[in-house]
């Protein structure tokens, strides 16, 4: 009989959980890299080229990968054999373990999980409670897998009861471009097949704990019908040329995983679960002979990669710049910020709208007028840092506000992660302002832009309070120029039928 100390298991979770937070998994790294050299477009190499720099800068500082630093995960595989020497339960020591992990003071990871979620959504303040698997299993060890899941790729999830007959390959091809680029792409996809509908989507997050290595699978060849899926699917995604943050390109997924299960004769469940650019995940045992803490990564297996400013790209001042100014740029320019923005997501620009609408205004602080708002929830500073990491949201979810704030406050421009949909796309036409993208899973290179933040306005929000940030060279892209004309629109049709007359010359 093995015997478990809670003080053990605790520190293991708090450990993982602060190492994934600043080190990506080497395959993933390797992945990404792979797709860099072999892209084409320059957009979408760019963007993987500041996914990868970002990630070492990260293991260098040990700063987190993305501002989102997740909503935890745990997979427990309990040994029957196993007796615990604890006070707490199972769940409450998880708990506590992502207590300290997200309150560590070296490294203060970002608390974005609500209490009462369809109600007052009250932040818990230390990123509890995690969402815990627990499956008891012969042996006398605890398997642990830990992961931190962002908001913005746990959106896109997908679950669908199609028919026995129905392709598996039609449906995911079909559903991965309503997903848009919100999910951070190049990533992963976990698929779940069969059970019911909770187990497919449970199987299809586990999924996505196992390691990149679905070259290996091509070069061995598919022992069953979920790997031939596998490949299937990979293939055909990659074919949309959606690309790198939906800009077009070669490379949408990485991988594809895939878990099945026994069904009803009646039942097809398919759950569909991306995992983004920051993708964090552990994996530990506890046996008994104290913590099983994570050995640290050699950071000569990064590749060392240079971020260039090109000739084209503009240098623009925030604090001058002018709507005629703004109406000349093109979709996949590439822009330098410098200047002043104010910051502000989902709650800010709720608190903003019933502070309009009531006649009471904004705060002072917050004059929008011929300014631009960045769509963020950053990382608390630590250390000497101005601020820490600080990379967008996704900005659809701004939609719904955007005629409404571009119409009373003069805003001129937004800056977010991924596409707008076609209501903000609208507004930013009918008020002829802009939308720029700045890549996600780049949040800590974004932060060595900002130099010097402070909140303006609605500090109860915690994260999503509304800052000042002022930035020098922060690199931005024109997503949606003054025209409505979106490159999230015309990249992957450009690249789809690219990679159609390329598979063509092959034949």
């Amino acid at each position: 009989m093995t015997v478990i100390r809670q003080d053990d298991f605790i520190d293991s979770v708090a450990d993982a959980l602060q190492f994934i937070s600043y080190y990506h998994p080497l395959d993933f790294v390797q992945a990404v890299h792979e797709a860099w050299q072999l892209e084409q477009n320059p957009a979408a190499k760019d963007a993987m080229a500041q996914i990868l720099i970002n990630s070492r800068m990260c293991a260098q500082g040990h700063r987190p990968i993305c501002q989102d630093t997740g909503i935890v995960t745990v997979f427990l595989k309990i040994g029957m054999d196993v007796r615990w020497d604890a006070t707490l339960s199972v769940t409450d020591m998880v708990n506590e373990g992502v207590r300290r992990a997200y309150l560590h003071p070296d490294n203060v990871l970002r608390a974005s999980i609500l209490a009462d979620p369809a109600g007052a959504r009250r932040n818990t303040r230390d990123n509890t409670p995690a969402v815990i698997h627990m499956e008891v299993v012969p042996g006398d060890t605890v398997d642990v897998q830990v992961a931190a899941k962002g908001g913005g790729s746990e959106n896109k999830s997908k679950l669908a009861m199609l028919n026995p007959s129905d392709s598996i390959v039609d449906w995911v091809v079909k559903t991965v471009p309503t997903m848009g680029a919100g999910w951070c792409p190049p990533g992963m996809l976990g698929i779940g097949i069969g059970g019911t509908a909770e187990k497919a989507a449970v199987m299809a997050k586990e999924a996505l704990m196992d390691p990149i290595d679905i070259h290996e699978l091509r070069q061995r060849g598919p022992a069953n019908r979920a790997e031939e899926l596998r490949l299937e699917i990979m293939d055909a995604v990659n074919r949309l040329g959606i690309g790198a943050q939906g800009l077009g390109g070669l490379t949408t997924v990485l991988d594809v995983k895939i878990r099945d299960f026994p069904t009803h004769a009646a039942s097809l469940p398919v759950a569909m679960i991306p995992n983004c650019a920051a993708t964090r995940h552990a994996h530990f045992v506890l046996d008994g002979s104290g913590p099983a803490l994570q050995a640290p990564p050699n950071l000569d297996d990064w590749p060392d990669i240079d971020w260039e400013v090109g000739e084209q790209v503009r240098r623009i001042n925030l604090d001058t710049v002018t709507p005629e100014e703004a109406a000349q740029w093109q979709p996949g320019d590439t822009l330098l910020l410098s200047g002043k923005m104010l910051t502000g997501r989902d709650a800010a620009h709720k608190k903003m709208k019933e502070l309009i609408e009531s006649g009471e205004g904004l705060p002072p602080a917050v004059d929008l007028r011929g300014r631009f708002i960045y769509y963020v929830g950053p990382v608390d500073p630590v250390r000497d840092e101005v601020m820490g990491p600080a990379g967008p949201t996704t900005a659809t979810r701004m939609d719904k506000f955007t005629d409404f704030i571009l119409e009373h406050t003069g805003l001129l421009g937004m800056i977010g992660k991924a596409e707008r949909g076609p209501v903000g796309i609208e507004a930013i036409k009918k008020h002829q302002a802009v939308y720029l993208m700045a890549v996600g899973g780049a949040a800590y290179l974004v932060s060595k832009a900002i130099t010097s933040a402070r909140v303006v306005a609605f500090p109860e929000l915690g994260m999503e309070a509304i800052y000042e940030f002022e930035v020098k060279d922060m690199p931005v892209s024109v997503a949606v120029d003054a025209r409505g004309v979106s490159v999230h629109e015309q990249g992957p049709k450009i690249w789809k039928a690219k990679i159609e007359e390329q598979a063509l010359e092959l034949i």
